[in-house]
């Protein structure tokens, strides 16, 4: 199971998910068992770790020099973040990339164009405004962890 939790609050309200389903089938879940249960998920030691952790992220959905991968330009990749700019109060972000491998943005067979590091503005769900003209996002990125240490 992959939790996409970055703050402590979202922690917390899956810890409540954790309970809710606990006692629909009829199991009793203490909220500080369900906390702990939250913090082990995302690969703390504890609650009072976990917490200590979240309360230090920003709540943005990408951080700096965080690794991620995805799709850009329909090819697959895999990098770090090297920049991230909030746009219009989390309208949006504007991202940049840095691939570890350069990532072929030509389709045409007789020649190749290379790009490393790419910029793009993306949603808080990662996948960027840009299209392509068959409608695929240029640029769709996921987190490769929640950035555990």
């Amino acid at each position: 199971m992959s939790l996409n939790i970055t703050t402590r609050a979202q922690a917390k309200a899956h810890a409540r998910e954790l309970r809710a389903e606990a006692t629909q089938r009829g199991e009793n879940l203490s909220h500080a068992r369900a906390l702990e249960a939250v913090a082990h998920k995302l690969g703390y030691r504890d609650w009072n770790t976990a917490s200590a952790r979240l309360s230090n992220q920003a709540d943005v959905p990408i951080q700096v020099g965080e690794r991620v991968s995805g799709r850009y330009l329909k090819q697959p990749f895999e990098g770090r973040v090297h920049g991230v700019r909030e746009l219009a109060g989390g309208m949006g972000y504007e991202i940049t990339i840095h691939f570890d491998e350069p990532v072929d943005v030509v389709e045409f067979d007789s020649f190749s164009g290379l790009r490393q590091r790419v910029s793009a503005i993306i949603s808080e769900e990662g996948i960027s405004w840009d299209k392509t003209s068959d409608g695929v996002p240029h640029l769709i990125v996921q987190r490769d962890s929640a950035g555990l240490i």
